[in-house]
């Protein structure tokens, strides 16, 4: 018998045996479902990545649903959580890991540029002139095509008892820069903790010779595309972000 394990204002997820199912709320598109197991897909197939494979696209209970393998372990959010005095080596981990990641590529999704011009463009919380600045130097930043989680925080990253990490939930997963993909992590953790938001950053920045300057860049941009999810949690701390733009 299915066992819940997770619940979102969008979806609930049960376990059963070795299998996770994402049941999606029924006035959830069709299409997005479809999606997301397509973007999974192609992140598997991608290779050297540890995901959970996509197994089912059906219905659940009357609902349009996405099986899973699903993982046994902890998330890196609860082990942070229940083990403080090992959060540098976690934090390592973690910025290696997402380093992994954006070192592969997927040509068959959407490139990351275009996805945020959208969510830009579409953003009620910011005027039209703010829009037009923040596409502009969107437009003008260097344009790469590495593989990018889209929303890589320690809530997505599953730790086996053996110490290996399975990366969740790539519904937002793109092809764009990894500055990019580093800068909205960064964000995530600013919305609840500066100290793991400094620490990642910082880490990332001394592992690759990145310019600190040079991924900063990408916040307002990457604070405005967040505002597109219409979280009210967020949205302060967000508009703050997406109004520190230097067009210099």
């Amino acid at each position: 018998m299915a066992e819940l394990i997770a619940t979102t204002k969008t979806k609930k997820v049960f376990r059963d045996g070795d299998k996770a199912i994402k049941v999606f709320n029924a006035d959830f598109p069709k299409g997005d479902v479809l999606n997301e197991a397509l973007i999974s897909a192609r992140v598997e197939e991608v290779g050297q990545i540890s995901v959970p494979r996509v197994l089912e696209v059906g219905v659940f209970e009357g609902k349009w649903s996405i099986t899973f393998e699903y993982i046994e372990g902890k998330t890196l959010k609860q082990l942070m959580e229940e083990n403080p005095e090992k959060l540098p080596e976690y934090m390592d981990k973690m910025v290696d890991l997402h380093l992994s990641i954006l070192t592969r590529q997927c040509p068959s999704l959407t490139k990351l540029k275009d996805k945020i011009s959208i969510q830009i463009h579409e953003l009620d919380d910011l005027n039209d002139v703010t829009k037009y600045d923040m596409r502009t130097q969107l437009d003008s930043m260097p344009k790469h095509y590495k593989l990018c989680h889209g929303d890589f925080n320690p809530s997505n990253i599953i730790v086996k008892e053996d110490g290996s990490m399975y990366v969740l939930d790539w519904v937002h997963a793109s092809q764009g820069n990894a500055s990019a993909d580093v800068a909205r992590t960064y964000l995530l953790f600013c919305l609840c903790d500066q100290k793991k938001a400094d620490m990642y950053m910082n880490l990332f920045c001394q592992k690759t010779g990145t310019a600190k300057k040079y991924v900063q860049s990408w916040l307002p941009i990457v604070a405005a595309a967040q505002l597109s999810k219409k979280r009210p949690e967020e949205s302060d701390l967000l508009q703050q972000w997406a109004g520190v733009c230097d067009y210099q």
